[in-house]
């Protein structure tokens, strides 16, 4: 780790202020900045540390949305009454994650921008387009299990690792920032980036922009939900394959759907052409399995994770039939 300046925020206008170029980092848990600066991957000359904010409140606002601020834990988040009978698969999808020790200090903020967990993104020992764009992306070439199938590109096939991000991206969250310009509001699905030609930028997230709530719509059909995740281990391991699914459901019809995947997209990957199968069509088990292969059609497989294609179609009928019943 190489040293650092340490500067401790009292509100949010003081944060953007001191966070005023290229290398300076905002920091709350430090759950994956740290291990990032112990691997020399990340290399802060400063740090902004925004635990004292005024960020940690969970409120349900006169629309029926639900505003998270971005201090709060994904423990809190996980168990809070609120988020268990709205939004169930959010919770499931924390309670997924990392392990308890973790939750209780990970952000929501700091959840949203986690990086990939590629291994050669981790070791310095070898070239990464993420930590030195133009270096190349071994992984493409390499061993690539855990690595994405869809969203790729020639310059990178690194997978989003987020769990809570698959049910937000399935529910079309707002993302709320402040900085040197204002206050804006992020549709999900514009926040994280495809690799593209840039993989090393991986939001798009203004310099000096600090990430103040989280606003997950209000969705009653959300209430019944499911996130199913597929792991090589039962705890503490990132996803090979995740579904967060939310149905809409009467008289044995689909009347609206929610589909996010993850463990195989470079982002939290909402399948519109998946939900494009299910609206309005019977909740059967034969309707699960062509929603499935919508949602794979693109799939990009390479050596050694071609498996993740299959896999994640039947993770998708699987929390399907959780959610919708199998017929």
């Amino acid at each position: 780790m190489e040293p650092f300046k340490l500067v401790r925020a009292q509100n949010n206008a003081s944060a953007i202020a001191a966070s005023n170029s290229k290398e300076t980092k905002f920091i709350a848990g430090g759950t994956n900045i740290i291990d990032l600066m112990k691997l020399y991957v990340e290399k802060p000359k400063q740090l902004v540390d925004v635990t004292s904010l005024n960020l940690k409140q969970i409120e349900t606002q006169p629309d029926g949305s639900v505003k998270i601020g971005a201090l709060v834990k994904n423990s809190d988040l996980a168990y809070h009454p609120v988020i268990k009978q709205k939004y169930p698969f959010l919770s499931e999808a924390l309670l997924s994650g990392a392990s308890a020790q973790l939750r209780n200090m990970a952000s929501v903020g700091g959840n949203l921008l986690q990086r990939t967990r590629c291994y050669y993104f981790y070791d310095t020992a070898f070239p990464c387009n993420k930590r030195e764009p133009g270096s190349g992306c071994p992984a493409i070439s390499g061993y690539n299990r855990i690595h994405a199938v869809l969203g790729t590109s020639d310059k990178c096939i690194a997978t989003s690792p987020s769990d809570m991000c698959v049910p937000m991206a399935a529910l079309g969250a707002m993302i709320q920032v402040e900085g040197p310009a204002g206050s804006r509001k992020i549709p999900f699905a514009d926040f994280h980036r495809l690799p593209g030609d840039t993989p090393q930028i991986d939001t798009n997230l203004k310099q000096g922009e600090l990430i103040t709530a989280v606003i997950l719509p209000s969705l009653p059909f959300a209430a019944k939900s499911h996130y199913l995740k597929v792991r090589d281990r039962a705890s503490y391991e990132f996803a090979l394959t995740s579904a967060a699914v939310a149905l809409d459901i009467s008289n044995g019809k689909i009347n609206n759907s929610r589909i996010a995947l993850g463990g195989v997209g470079t982002k939290p990957w909402r399948s519109f052409a998946a939900e494009k199968v299910l609206n309005g069509a019977a909740a059967n088990t034969q309707t699960y399995r062509a929603a499935a292969e919508a949602a794979m059609a693109g799939a990009k497989p390479h050596k050694y994770n071609a498996f993740k294609v299959e896999l994640a179609k039947r993770t998708i009928v699987r929390a399907l039939e959780t959610v919708g019943g199998m017929v």
